[in-house]
């Protein structure tokens, strides 16, 4: 009986602590991106930005955090948002390329960042628009690789949809990479053999065939 007794103290101990319930909070979906679309060369300005609403399994009213900037890491000349409608107007400057993300917020927690897309605003001058920054494919940012070879991989793209892209591939252990490793290649890949227990930096030079170039941002990534 006494058994008894002290298994059913332990349960109400147990449940009085949060045993027998969840107060768990689950995250936002991420938001979809709609418009402006990836890529654009974008004629209206101020820019309307429009996405997907997320969903909350947990009922809770969710906030989205934009964020537009003039390069692909959110640094140069950002600005961030914070409106629970899934549409947000902002006057930008002209000629500029931007780029744009949105993550959801509950009371609690955030979801993880869209995908990042990007375009160019018009401007009535101008005849030639400089490529987007790349995108990195591989290998992934400060990851470890295995092996004597590593295969960068990344992509471009440009407003001008007509313009032929070319990359200057910059490459080395130095950070900021000063070599040049391949100049003027007009794939977007290039292998590398590379030693042991080694960090290695690397950056792209976007082209276009009008004499307009993009610097990508510097990407790592360490040797086994």
């Amino acid at each position: 009986m006494k058994n008894l007794l002290y298994i059913a103290l332990l349960s109400i101990g147990l449940w009085s602590c949060g045993g027998g319930g969840s107060d768990v909070n689950h995250a936002p979906t991420a938001p979809t991106l709609m418009s402006p679309a990836n890529n654009l060369l974008c004629i209206e300005n101020p820019v309307t930005f429009k996405w997907n609403a997320s969903s909350d399994s947990d009922g809770d009213v969710i906030t989205y955090q934009i964020e537009v900037a003039q390069n692909m890491s959110f640094t140069l000349d950002k600005q961030i948002f914070n409106i629970q409608s899934t549409a947000q107007t902002i006057p930008l400057e002209e000629d500029i390329a931007y780029y744009w993300r949105v993550k959801a917020t509950d009371n609690e927690d955030s979801s993880i960042y869209s995908l990042v897309y990007k375009f160019y605003t018009y401007g009535e001058s101008v005849s030639n628009h400089l490529p987007f920054s790349p995108v990195l494919l591989s290998p992934a940012l400060n990851s470890v690789q295995s092996g004597t070879t590593v295969s960068l991989e990344w992509t471009a793209s440009d407003a001008d949809t007509n313009d032929t892209l070319t990359y200057d591939v910059y490459f080395g252990t130095a950070n900021p990479p000063t070599i040049v490793a391949s100049p003027n290649q007009s794939t977007a890949t290039l292998t590398k053999t590379v030693s042991a227990s080694t960090t290695y930096y690397w950056k792209i030079v976007v082209k276009d065939n009008k004499g307009g170039q993009t610097i990508g941002q510097v990407w790592a990534f360490t040797t086994g």
